[in-house]
């Protein structure tokens, strides 16, 4: 009776390198089922085969060998579930940051030949549904996500006025964590949980629109901050933004609209 595949032929079924599976057994994640103690050849079971590809999809991924052994030994499935799905999300979450890079860049490498359009505006003072908070920059999606969600459950669509905005305090961007308030305007603003009614100051603003997805919202920010430079205006507060067209409204990014308000004063010309 064979003592089971060699691993040639094991490599050959896996397409799996022999080079590979001797790293996989000298890594203690795939151990041959006999090692013959005269000739030192591997054989292998039929049965380590899916073993064998898991672990070749887990390290395509860059699982890191520790997870990838913790996945091996559990003998609880909801427990190897659980450890895959949170690597994956890790790669999601990395394909997501890589991709707004290569968003960014492009629009970087390839300006508008049309340029920026910006208007200067004055918004008067407002009373709205609001929901502050501190919050560290790595949070600000998830923050801004559940602070809208409370939002939207308190005020049904007949009661809002307007679309949805938000301020975030310099500080967000320069230190890494600030002042975050997310709001919508309403016919009768009332406080209930988080959600307070906040009176928003009048204001002048330099008023851009990013069209598209956030992944490049950056180089607009850019854009607008070197509009404001060279027109003579200084910054003075909290970066406005308004949702004309959101997740909220559509599931197509491309059609998202995103106005960016930035509170600004003319500066005095300088005295020679």
């Amino acid at each position: 009776m064979r003592a089971g595949l060699t691993i040639g032929e094991f490599a050959t079924v896996t397409q799996l390198s022999v080079r590979t599976l001797r790293r996989y057994h000298e890594a203690g994640l795939l151990e041959p089922a006999t090692v013959d103690p005269f000739t030192g050849y591997r054989y292998y079971r039929p049965e380590q085969i899916p073993t064998a590809q898991v672990i070749h999809r887990l390290r395509g991924l860059d699982v890191p060998l520790a997870e990838v052994r913790s996945i091996l030994t559990t003998d609880d499935p909801q427990r190897r579930a659980e450890v895959v799905e949170g690597h994956l999300r890790r790669l999601e979450e990395e394909l997501d940051r890589t991709r707004a890079a290569v968003v960014s860049l492009r629009r970087l490498v390839r300006p508008d030949p049309a340029g920026l359009s910006v208007e200067l505006r004055s918004e008067p003072a407002r009373t709205v549904a609001a929901i502050s908070g501190h919050v560290a920059s790595e949070d600000v999606l998830t923050w801004y996500d559940a602070a809208m969600a409370e939002l939207d459950a308190a005020f049904a669509p007949d009661e809002r006025t307007g679309p949805p905005g938000g301020c975030y305090a310099n500080e967000l961007f320069t230190a890494g964590a600030g002042e975050m308030t997310v709001y919508r305007p309403v016919r009768e603003p009332r406080g209930v949980g988080r959600i307070e009614v906040l009176e928003l100051p009048a204001v002048e603003l330099a008023v851009t629109i990013h069209s598209g997805a956030h992944d490049d919202i950056g180089v607009t920010y850019g854009r607008l901050g070197a509009w404001v430079v060279e027109h003579a205006l200084g910054v003075a507060g909290p970066v406005h933004e308004t949702y004309r067209v959101g997740p909220r409204d559509t599931a197509e990014p491309g059609r998202w609209r995103t106005e960016i308000g930035w509170p600004v004063f003319r500066l005095a010309p300088a005295s020679r």
